[in-house]
């Protein structure tokens, strides 16, 4: 196996790093400064301020747009809406331009590769009719809509997806759907247009993994409610958010239906795999800022007589640190290589590896840098605070750690059955 980046996944990377450092991040503080004083006002903060899409219409300019766009599968999309015209990137070749990513809150927003509508986009491009597509597909890559992705529910322990309770059942032409779902990402956007749905379709002649079908539903909707907008610990994750959003007799054509009834674990497997890399290669560039500040704040402040870096073990925490990074990088490439060679079924285990260890691997490391900073880690002055509350969070959000540490041992133990 061979990590090495092509060359145009190194050129991107680099361009993208470029783009973040001379055009993010100078506005990137007083961005949510002016977030944090429009809430304190009583002002409504899910409207994107200006200079989002400014950076957008940039970003796309320079061929930095829709980079998610995954190989093989992205057709005449491609040309029309990605990078250069170019096609899209395997999943080892977009790892190093994530992970540049990964450095800023608003970059991915900005290159137009923010979950869930990344996600989203995939599923209409992998499973979705051509009609689905040129109605919400287009649009999404074009940036002019946002998206939504309802799975998660509040009332049932939604770490086994099939307690699901919401219901997609086909009455004739239509389907008719209820439910109340939460952390539905992408939710508090005002351009917000379309949520992907997952519910049960009760049938009784399948097992318990394809009775659930995932279903287009137009935001605008009759019955369908955002009922509140869920902090993260103490953060809205403004403009996108994550909300609680009821669906109370919907009804939307059979049309609608994804790939077909009772087939949405198909999709989801299909969906979370390539996910999850992005995710876990931005949370590597995440741990990668973390600590760089951690190193230049341990350099230049100094206590007792001494710069921090020499103080209180912190030499080894910082190599730990780097031993940590480098070797989460290295297992996130070979999930992604999996993904490549082999589809999301041959990495099921590898893709769960990375779900665990990236997250920890960066809360740790935050969490180090949060405590050479002292008390200025718990502010807003720096990133730290919430880049300790993203790392937290992935820890959840495709899916506790216990699932998955779950599944990687029973696969793992499968191996010796056959000995016994």
């Amino acid at each position: 196996m061979d990590f090495k980046p092509s060359a145009r996944s190194a050129d991107l990377a680099t361009r993208v790093r470029q783009f973040i450092d001379a055009e993010i991040t100078p506005v990137e503080r007083d961005y949510h400064r002016q977030v944090a004083e429009i809430r304190d006002a009583g002002g409504n903060t899910w409207e994107p301020l200006p200079v989002i899409d400014g950076l957008r219409a940039e970003a796309r300019r320079r061929g930095l747009w829709n980079l998610f766009l995954p190989a093989g599968h992205e057709g005449p999309y491609a040309e029309r809406y990605g990078t250069d015209g170019a096609a899209g990137l395997s999943n080892v070749d977009y790892a190093p331009v994530a992970e540049q990513m990964g450095r800023s809150f608003l970059a991915p927003i900005i290159f137009n590769c923010n979950a869930p509508d990344t996600g989203n986009m995939e599923v209409l491009l992998k499973y979705g009719t051509q009609e689905q597509r040129d109605e919400w597909l287009d649009p999404l890559l074009d940036g002019r809509i946002r998206s939504g992705f309802a799975m998660t529910e509040p009332d049932v322990a939604s770490s086994d997806a099939t307690n699901m309770e919401a219901t997609a059942v086909i009455d004739g032409d239509e389907v008719v759907i209820n439910g109340r779902k939460w952390w539905t990402s992408g939710a508090g956007h005002p351009d917000c247009k379309i949520f992907i749905f997952m519910g049960r379709t009760e049938n009784p002649d399948a097992d318990r993994h394809h009775q659930h079908t995932m279903v287009l539903v137009p935001r605008d909707t009759p019955g369908v409610e955002v009922v509140r907008m869920l902090p993260a610990m103490g953060r809205y994750d403004e403009p996108l958010g994550h909300g609680e959003v009821v669906f109370k007799n919907v009804r939307v054509p059979v049309s609608n239906i994804l790939l077909g009834e009772g087939r949405a674990f198909e999709i989801a497997q299909g969906r979370l795999g390539p996910g999850r890399v992005h995710h876990c290669m931005r949370l590597i560039g995440l741990a990668e800022m973390a600590l760089e500040l951690a190193c230049e704040r341990g350099n230049e402040r100094t206590a007792f007589g001494k710069p921090l870096v020499n103080l209180g073990g912190n030499r080894e925490r910082i190599a730990r640190a780097r031993i940590a990074i480098e070797s989460t990088r290295l297992l996130v490439l070979h999930a992604a290589w999996k993904l490549d060679t082999e589809g999301s079924f041959g990495a099921i285990s590898e893709v769960s590896q990375i779900k665990v260890a990236a997250p920890q691997m960066a809360q740790e490391i935050i969490d180090f840098a949060m405590q050479v900073h002292g008390g200025g880690g718990m502010s807003d002055d720096f990133p730290l605070a919430g880049a300790w509350t993203t790392a937290r969070a992935l820890r959840l959000a495709d899916g506790p750690d216990e699932v998955h540490l779950g599944l990687i041992a029973r696969l793992e133990l499968g191996k010796y059955k056959s000995r016994g």
